[in-house]
């Protein structure tokens, strides 16, 4: 499969020539005021949150969840309590989260979650009951903690039963648009799947699921949500990088939210085990629920399944690419069965370009760099299908394998169509690809930044580029270095130059709305996360307003240097699974 990475990640490695496909509609954020450049933060921000308090809740004994359609659609766990134990023969184990000692203090909370999602007053964040309930120490009307069951491929290999090992569903809320969200605690304790954990999680990876969860919604690309962030004085011991180093940190709790958190693992444990009668009523289930667009009746419905999971799994890692993401562990595990991204640990954002980047330092071998993603997902559809393999005719198998050959196009062509919005480029030309590729050789070779490169090319005229006037623009300056950018700014200007019946400015404002000026860099994170742990909230709460609007310039986020260079001390930075 290895000689597939050229052609997978085409856009993100040099390449002289390549066969033109045909660009498809490109697809845009709903959410227009946090993409008009012509818009100021607040503004927008005003219009995002205008809602009439009366008929949002005011009290959270009114705040009803539901477990029932997942209880009684599957068979649960027969043994109780959290001791670790081989579980057979189900989906769920009921599991009591374990409350936080020490005081509980609310570092971060999301209005647009807690409000647009969850139909709650944000005054009800300010008690101390959404504090024990968002944090596991007291349990909302009609929840009844769930633990799942699933297993996973890690770094290639069969890794046997894992399941939730720190995190509890509470169980699932339907909101005034009849919008059903599973909420989850994650760093809430021991589960039957906890292993040698302790079922914890710590300021440092909480601070950064909270932020990342919420930023990644904003720049358009599809993911689980976080409510809110509480962190508590309990003592929780971890070796951070694995080196014998082990140290005491706090421990923190995680409220998100996902349509579902069912993921190519929870298929691949039920194959494995054998027990294929539970494989179809999960499939079933996760199709009546989030597939509407199949037929239950259709005797080629688990074809069809597999076929919509392959296209939208193609299409989420090609965003992930045109923002510069890393997630840094593509388990099947940790890959959603409806093609959100969820887990988020040890992830990363490029700074500069390079296809070989790793966010996680226990990657050694960098089997999850930013250029293997689009593999890496191949990879894991290959196990989704051997794990539906018993559900499926001989015939409907051999289908499923010309529908996973399609993978490859469906990805060329996402990458394809989104870099192409990202230079602004309207109609069809032979030569799009290689004038990407060409570009994004020269960014690797002269190490130049990826995020900035395409904002500050929306941001400057095309007379500034063809006299190459960029003392203004960081990124373009380590740019121009490039003995070839020349030559590559002749056919990008020539290219534009064809797009007739459109100004400059409307490429420009074209390319702000899909090139974001901020995204959640590791630096940035870390330096909430060092304020954080001694109980200043105060960049948590800066980070995750500023990254509600990452297309829009804000003063503060300028002030704060988020989209000048970073800093030399990030260079330094690292980030690992020990959480």
């Amino acid at each position: 499969m290895s000689n597939l990475h050229t052609l997978l990640v085409f856009a993100l490695v040099a390449a002289a020539s390549f066969t033109p496909v045909h660009l498809l509609e490109f697809c845009q954020s709903s959410d227009h005021s946090c993409h008009s450049p012509d818009k100021t933060a607040s503004d927008a921000g005003k219009s995002r949150w205008n809602m009439n308090v009366s008929n949002l809740i005011q009290d959270l004994d009114l705040f009803s969840m539901s477990c029932k359609k997942l209880i009684e659609a599957f068979p649960v766990d027969e043994v109780d309590g959290n001791f670790v134990r081989i579980v057979k023969n189900c989906i769920f184990s009921k599991s009591i989260p374990t409350p936080l000692k020490g005081p509980l203090r609310l570092a971060a909370v999301s209005k647009d979650v807690i409000e647009g999602i969850l139909n709650l007053d944000m005054a009800v964040t300010q008690s101390d009951e959404f504090l024990h309930y968002a944090s596991g120490g007291r349990l909302l009307p009609g929840s009844v903690p769930l633990a799942h069951r699933y297993g996973g491929h890690q770094f290639g290999y069969w890794a046997g039963q894992l399941g939730d090992g720190r995190a509890h569903s509470l169980g699932q809320y339907t909101n005034r648009k009849g919008e059903v969200w599973e909420l989850q605690l994650k760093g809430s304790g021991k589960t039957p799947y906890s292993r040698s954990g302790d079922g914890r999680a710590v300021i440092r990876s909480s601070v950064r699921e909270f932020l990342c969860s919420e930023a990644m919604h904003f720049l358009g690309v599809p993911t689980s949500r976080a409510a809110s962030l509480i962190l508590s004085d309990e003592p929780v011991m971890r070796d951070q990088f694995y080196d014998g180093n082990a140290k005491t940190e706090r421990g923190a709790v995680v409220l998100r939210l996902a349509k579902s958190w069912f993921r190519i693992g929870s298929v691949e444990i039920l194959a494995q085990s054998g027990e294929i009668d539970l494989l179809r009523k999960l499939l079933n289930f996760v199709i009546e629920e989030h597939f509407s667009s199949i037929n239950s009746d259709d005797p080629d419905k688990y074809l069809v399944f597999y076929s919509t999971v392959v296209n939208e799994t193609a299409h989420l890692i090609a965003q992930w690419m045109s923002v510069g993401f890393a997630h840094g562990v593509c388990n099947t595990d940790n890959f959603s069965l409806l093609s959100v991204t969820i887990d988020y640990g040890p992830f990363g954002f490029m700074d500069s370009y390079n296809p070989n980047f790793v966010p996680n330092t226990s990657d050694d071998e960098g089997r999850y760099s930013i250029g293997a993603q689009a593999n890496v997902g191949l990879f894991n559809l290959e196990k989704l299908l051997t794990a539906l393999s018993p559900v499926l005719s001989k015939t409907q198998q051999k289908e499923a394998k010309i529908i996973l050959k399609g993978y490859v196009n469906i990805y060329q062509m996402r990458i394809h169509q989104l870099f192409k919005a990202k230079l602004g480029l309207l109609g069809e030309k032979e030569d799009d690809d290689y004038l990407i590729a060409f570009l994004l050789k020269m960014m690797e070779d002269t190490q130049s930044d990826f995020t900035m490169t395409f904002r500050q090319l929306s941001e400057v005229s095309a007379q500034q580029l063809h006299n190459k006037n960029f003392t203004q623009t960081w990124a373009l300056e380590d740019l121009s270095s490039h003995e070839l950018l020349s030559d590559w700014l002749s056919m990008y200007l020539l290219r534009l130059s064809g797009q007739q019946n459109y100004s400059d400015l409307d490429r420009q404002d074209r390319m702000k709305n899909v090139n974001p000026r901020y995204v959640l860099r590791n630096w940035m994170a870390e330096s909430a996360i060092r304020k954080a742990e001694i109980n200043d909230f105060s960049e948590v709460e800066l980070l995750h307003h500023i990254l509600s609007f990452p297309f829009v310039t804000q003063e503060t986020a300028e002030e704060a240097g988020y989209a000048a260079r970073p800093p030399v001390w990030a260079e330094r930075l690292k980030v690992s699974c020990s959480s």
